[in-house]
C-alpha cells in the first residue's frame, strides 16, 4: 500500500506569514502539492485546509508533519484528541520541534513513536484538565469577590419605563402598533414582551 507524507502550516490571521514554516517542510523534501496551509485562529479545529486534510487526504500509514503540536490548535484538549485520532487511525505525527518524533526506527520498534504519542496525550489531557480547574478557580474567585464588593451579576432587572401604563394601555386599545409603543417606552422587542406579560400577570 502506497503512503504519503503530507505537511501542515497554519498561522492565525491573514496578515501573517507562513514562510518559517514552509521552509522547514522543504529543508525535509516537501513538495509543495502535499503541504496544506490555513490563515486562521487555532482556537477551535473548524479550518478549511485541516478539515480537507483529515476528511478527505490523510489515509492509514500515511504520515503528517507540523513544525509544531500548537499549529494544530490552541486548545490543549483538542490537541490531545487529534493526537488520539491520528493513533486511533494509523496515521503518523511527526514535530519538527520535538525531535523525538522525527526519528525513524528500525521496523519492529514503532512502540517507541506509541510511547511518545501516549505521553504526549497523557501530558496534554493534564494540562487541559488542570486549565480547565484554574479557569472555573478564577470565575468562582471573581463572582465570590464581586458579591463581597456589592455588585449585581448578570443583567439587570428590567424595570418599567415612566410611560409604561400610558402606553401599554393605548397599544392594548390598539391606538397604536406595538413597533410605536417600542419606540415611545425605549425598549427593544424582547424587553417589550417581557414587560408585556409581567403587566398581565400582575
Amino acid at each position: 500500500m502506497e503512503t504519503r507524507t503530507y505537511y501542515y502550516a497554519r498561522v492565525s490571521s491573514k496578515e501573517q506569514n507562513l514562510d518559517r514554516q514552509i521552509e522547514a517542510f522543504k529543508t525535509l523534501g516537501a513538495d509543495d502539492r502535499d503541504i496544506i496551509t490555513d490563515k486562521e485562529s487555532g482556537k477551535d479545529l473548524n479550518r478549511t485546509g485541516y478539515t480537507a486534510l483529515k476528511n478527505a487526504m490523510l489515509r492509514k500509514g500515511d504520515t503528517l508533519i507540523v513544525k509544531s503540536l500548537d499549529r494544530l490548535s490552541r486548545n490543549k484538549t483538542d490537541i490531545k484528541n487529534e493526537l488520539q485520532f491520528f493513533k486511533d487511525n494509523g496515521i503518523r505525527l511527526k514535530v519538527i520541534d520535538l525531535p523525538t518524533t522525527m526519528m525513524d526506527l528500525p521496523q519492529g520498534q514503532e512502540w517507541v513513536f506509541e510511547m511518545v504519542n501516549n505521553i504526549l496525550i497523557e501530558v496534554l489531557g493534564t494540562i487541559a484538565e488542570q486549565e480547565r480547574k484554574t479557569i472555573k478557580a478564577r470565575q468562582a474567585e471573581g463572582i465570590e469577590a464581586a458579591k463581597k464588593n456589592g455588585k449585581k451579576l448578570g443583567r439587570p432587572a428590567l424595570t418599567y419605563p415612566a410611560n409604561w401604563k400610558k402606553v401599554y394601555a393605548d397599544w392594548k386599545d390598539g391606538k397604536i402598533t406595538a413597533k410605536t409603543a417600542m419606540e415611545l417606552t425605549e425598549t427593544k422587542r424582547t424587553s417589550f414582551y417581557k414587560l408585556v406579560q409581567m403587566t398581565e400577570n400582575n
